[in-house]
């Protein structure tokens, strides 16, 4: 699913953002330009953002 229109970026895109080390939005905005023209895609992102790094969490602790 798009989530940045502006940009034309997707879910899949931002969490294999996250998954190569951006956690953040500053780093997701500086590497897929997400929330850097109307902003309308902010909440969205964080929500895939805090999403992703749940689940890596939780696959983090079931390895340990």
């Amino acid at each position: 699913m798009y989530v940045c229109l502006c940009h034309g970026v997707t879910d899949s895109e931002i969490e294999s953002a996250i998954d190569a080390g951006a956690h953040s939005m500053k780093k997701l905005s500086q590497e897929l330009n997400v929330g850097s023209q109307c902003g309308k895609c902010c909440q969205c992102t964080k929500k895939v953002l805090n999403s992703r790094l749940m689940q890596i969490s939780e696959a983090e602790a079931a390895v340990a």
